[in-house]
């Protein structure tokens, strides 16, 4: 099984590593930093070296529990060893989104109670869907303070694996409307935003909200009779 080292270190932007497997354009390696996506945050790319060769990391996906690699060129073989570079300010960028909608997430929670109905990201864009009933500007806009507030507050932010059985001790771990965690995983990694946010998270998130910089609430509608819609960016 491949060794997650977007776990183990988020700021990793390069590494050692060999490849164990060969699927057409797709390789897996024996470690990897690239994350393969989920959660609603997109995979990184990046490239691949060896021996003066360069391969274009276009996309990663967990299959199977394999993490494949879709490289190109063709031309990687088992058993190479390679080093491998992420596309740092796309990572970055990520990292920063998914922590401010993490923000976003724990601010709502405390203050409104609404639950997450859906959401997604690209680098320096989200939205995610709540059960509001109604959603206006005035909310809106008291919204938007409120999480700068998070951001100028400096929380920091870690992550741990814990057992099933414990994690779930934890009130409030899971804050979509509907469980996504499949009954199979016994391992739980939930990342915390001390003092404000604690949940089920496999993505890859910054080490303080101040790295996430101002966040601006870009639009807003409604998606059903209980379900509202925000779309944040962050500044540059």
């Amino acid at each position: 099984m491949t060794e997650k080292l977007y776990h183990q270190d988020a700021y990793l932007q390069e590494f050692d590593a060999i490849v164990t497997q060969l699927s057409e354009d797709r390789v897996a390696l024996d470690r990897t930093a690239f994350y393969p996506g989920g959660g609603g945050q997109p995979s990184d790319l990046g490239r691949i070296a060896r021996d003066g060769d360069e391969f274009v990391v276009a996309k990663v996906k967990t299959e199977a529990g394999e993490i494949w690699h879709t490289v190109d060129p063709e031309g990687l073989r088992e058993g190479d060893a390679v080093v491998a570079y992420l596309d740092w300010p796309n990572r970055y960028k990520l990292m920063r989104t998914h922590t401010a909608m993490h923000i976003l997430c724990g601010v709502i929670w405390r203050d409104y109670g609404a639950s997450v109905t859906g959401g997604n990201m690209t680098p320096g864009r989200g939205r995610m869907d709540f059960e509001f009933e109604r959603m206006q500007k005035e909310l809106v806009e008291e919204i938007e303070a409120k999480i700068n507030v998070e951001v100028d507050a400096a929380r920091p932010i870690s992550a741990e694996v814990l057992p099933r059985e414990q994690a779930f001790e934890i009130p409030d771990l899971i804050r979509t409307k509907i469980n996504l965690l499949p009954e199979g995983i016994q391992q739980v990694r939930v990342v915390e935003i001390d003092g404000l946010d604690l949940q089920a998270d496999g993505g890859t998130h910054v080490n303080n909200t101040s790295e996430v910089g101002r966040i601006r609430v870009v639009d807003y509608k409604s998606k059903g009779r209980i379900n509202k819609r925000l779309v944040v960016e962050l500044e540059d």
